[in-house]
Formats: C-alpha cells, structure tokens, sequence
C-alpha cells in the first residue's frame, strides 16, 4: 500500500514488508514516542489529558487541545485548525506523555493559543488531501523551473499542501535573504492557491528530508535528534580526526552532528594531559610533541633537529621531564624515557563465518604464464619426399609413419624411404 502522509507511491514499498500502509521508506515514524502509559489507568478517576500530539508530512509534530472530548487513539486522523481553512494530520500520542512532550519543547499546556481539533477526519476529507499532496511532486519541479528562470540563488527543497489544498508551503533554503516577490507571483498565476514561502536551514532541511548517513544508518536529525547545537572544526580537532571537509560533512553540507556525542569524553582524557604546545629541553636538544594518543595516555616526541626518529614518552614522563626543565635542569636525553611500543599482531580468522572477502574483486587479474615447454613451430624444419615441411621434433603419427610398414603377405619389413634433402649451394666470394 502506498503511503498517505508522505506522498510515496505504491512501489516505494517493498513488497512483502506488511507495512498495512505505512511508509516504505519509515519517513512518516519519525520522532516517534512510544506510549508506554497506554494501558494504565488515571487514579482517583482524574480526567485524562486534554491535549494531543498530530503529525503532518515528514514528521512535522504540533499540539492541539480537544476541546470537543472526542475518543481519540493514535492513528486517528483528524481535522484541526489552519489558517485559512483546517489541516488534516494523524494522532501519534494522547494522555499524559502528551504533557512531558510539551514540557520538552517549551510548550506551556495552560496556554490558551493552543489549537484545537475540529473534528475526527471525514472520508471527503481525506480524499480532498489524498488529491492535495499527489499535487506536490510535479509542483516542486515546477516551481524549480520558475526560481531558475529568475536567477534566484535559493533550493526549494519541499513542498507541503494544507489538508483542505487551500493554501502551499514552499520549503526552501538560501545562503543569504532572497527578495522572492516577483516569485510568488508567478508561483500563484501557475498553481492558483495560496502561497507561503517558509526559509529552513540546511540541518533542517535534511531532517525533514531525510536518508542514509556514512555510518549505513538513517540520518540522526531525522530519527531522534531534536535540537541542533552549533558543531566546530575544534571538535575533529580534539578528537585528532582528519580535517577534511569530505569526511566531515554530513548530507546538509554542515559538519556531522555526531561529532559532538564523544567530545565531552575527549575533554576529560585531555584535562590530565600537558599541552600539546610543550617543549622539552634535553642535553642532546630540544623536542616537540608530534602526536597524541589520548586513551593509552601516551605521546611521540622528536628532536628539532632529527624530525625522523620519533620517541614515545608517558604522560607521567613528560610531566616529570617538565618540572626538571622549570627547576632549569636539563634532562640528558628522551631515550632515557622512552617505551617500546609492542605491536600486536593482527588475527586472520581464515573466512570463519564463511563470508567472502568484500575486496575479492579490487584484486587485479592474475595473467597466464606461457607454457614453457611447448616450443615455436619452425625449427629443424626438412623436406621430405612429399614435399611438406615437417617438424623433427614432434612425434610421427603411427597411422601415417612409413617406416614402420609391414607387408601385407609375407610380414616382412619394408625398407624405409630416405628423405630427399634439398641444399643449396651459395657462391662464396
């Protein structure tokens, strides 16, 4: 079945996946809670919580107030307030998590600005919304077409249709603000609705969107990540990562949100560390840190004047080193400091799960060796009396071999005929 939150058609799901219509890509079960107080009963009789979580299209969530005490479950599809018009979303939570959810995001429940829901969703109003967003595919390339035509640095990324197709959001995303009057203009002569245009930053965009990350799981922004802190080159620093842009870079072009989930650990093994900065001063002359190895608490020095030979110290080591040279002492050398590294050996399991290799193919072709024993036609070539060249080498068939002849009455051998052999004689001057 295809999915009616999403717009994804009926091959966007596998087949056999049972999904009962739900999205083949998960995309419609973003962010989604699970309601672990279902089955439990309010005490004293209280009244049950008279707000509820609805979803929109990729995973956009709002609050509505019941006002009408409608029976409500998750799954439910409802009518709740727009303006102009009304919206058409899907229950995804009801009771007392509704309440914690609304306190995570800075919600007050007091509030009388909460929206409230209309009604439970009509078959009419499903069918004006199911037509509404069949609408948004080929409007989005429409409208792409058109913000080219005006040479409009900006993306539109998405689009979203009201439930009662009054009124189109347009998602996009810019560098810098776009003066986008003259667009919307040709976006209301082509399409004939309302239009709103809505800027969203690049992490936006791709948690709305959606995909696969490098590590070969769905995007975190789009799956559980709520809130999007300000990630900084000083974080792959920190964790010694490579600086390349390439790397680094999530699908939204910014730098990978999960840099930050291990930074705080990094920043408590370096709290014990000197800095990196130091400067080691020894009878056979100064040395400066190379590099870091923050869990094993070791670090690589090398002479200013012999950048080849590095020697490993520990943090320990360096330390006391470092208290000699504020007392203006001179250590004789770092080789007096320095561990052997022992370097373990790595374990081949020989295939033990009965897997190939994944790099069985990068492998290049092993060429044919010739075969050496099989030697070039041509040689001791003599001419026989049939006047065909034969080769000495190669054995004579027994069925064609006239030496041995047997006759055919008196079995008495044949003489064999002798092989003309053809000379010739060059003057020699």
């Amino acid at each position: 079945m295809a999915c009616t939150s999403c717009s994804t058609s009926d091959g966007g799901a596998p087949k056999g996946c049972k999904n009962n219509g739900t999205c083949g890509t998960d995309s419609c079960n973003k962010l989604t809670v699970f309601d672990w107080l279902s089955n439990m009963s309010l005490p004293n009789g209280d009244a049950p919580f008279d707000c509820v979580e609805v979803r929109f299209k990729n995973g956009r969530k709002e609050f509505y107030r019941n006002t009408e005490k409608l029976t409500l479950s998750m799954g439910d599809i409802v009518a709740t307030v727009a303006s102009p018009g009304h919206d058409i979303g899907i229950v995804t939570l009801t009771g007392e998590l509704v309440k914690i959810q609304m306190k995570k995001k800075g919600v007050n429940h007091s509030s009388n600005e909460i929206p409230k829901i209309y009604r439970k969703a009509s078959q009419k109003d499903i069918d004006i919304w199911s037509v509404a967003r069949d609408k948004e595919e080929p409007m989005k390339v429409r409208a792409r077409e058109l913000a080219i035509a005006q040479k409009l640095e900006m993306k539109i990324s998405d689009i979203e249709f009201q439930g009662d197709g009054s009124k189109a959001t347009f998602y996009y995303t810019a560098n810098d603000r776009i003066d986008f009057r003259a667009l919307i203009k040709d976006f209301a002569k082509e399409f004939s609705t309302r239009i709103e245009m809505k800027q969203v930053g690049f992490r936006q965009e791709a948690a709305r969107l959606g995909g696969i990350g490098s590590c070969g799981r769905e995007l975190c922004c789009s799956t559980w990540l709520t809130d999007f802190r300000s990630v900084n080159t000083s974080a792959a620093r920190y964790q010694q990562l490579s600086l390349n842009p390439q790397k680094l870079a999530g699908q939204c072009g910014k730098l990978k949100c999960c840099l930050n989930y291990e930074l705080d650990t990094y920043m408590d093994a370096l709290k014990d560390f000197p800095d990196f900065e130091t400067r080691l001063v020894t009878e056979k002359g100064d040395a400066i840190c190379q590099k870091q190895d923050i869990f094993k608490g070791l670090m690589w020095f090398a002479y200013t004047n012999n950048f080849a030979n590095w020697h490993v110290l520990k943090i320990d080591q360096v330390k006391e080193i470092v208290a000699e040279n504020k007392l203006k002492n001179k250590v004789s050398s770092l080789e007096d400091f320095a561990i052997e590294i022992v370097v373990e050996v790595e374990k081949n399991f020989n295939n033990a799960m009965g897997q190939e290799s994944l790099t069985r193919f990068d492998q290049p072709k092993a060429k044919k060796k010739p075969n050496k024993k099989r030697k070039p036609i041509g040689e001791n070539v003599i001419v026989a009396n049939n006047n065909k060249p034969t080769n000495s080498n190669k054995p004579a068939n027994n069925n064609n071999n006239n030496n041995n002849r047997q006759a055919p009455d008196d079995k008495r051998p044949v003489e064999p005929r002798k092989p003309i052999i053809i000379t010739k004689n060059v003057d020699k001057k």
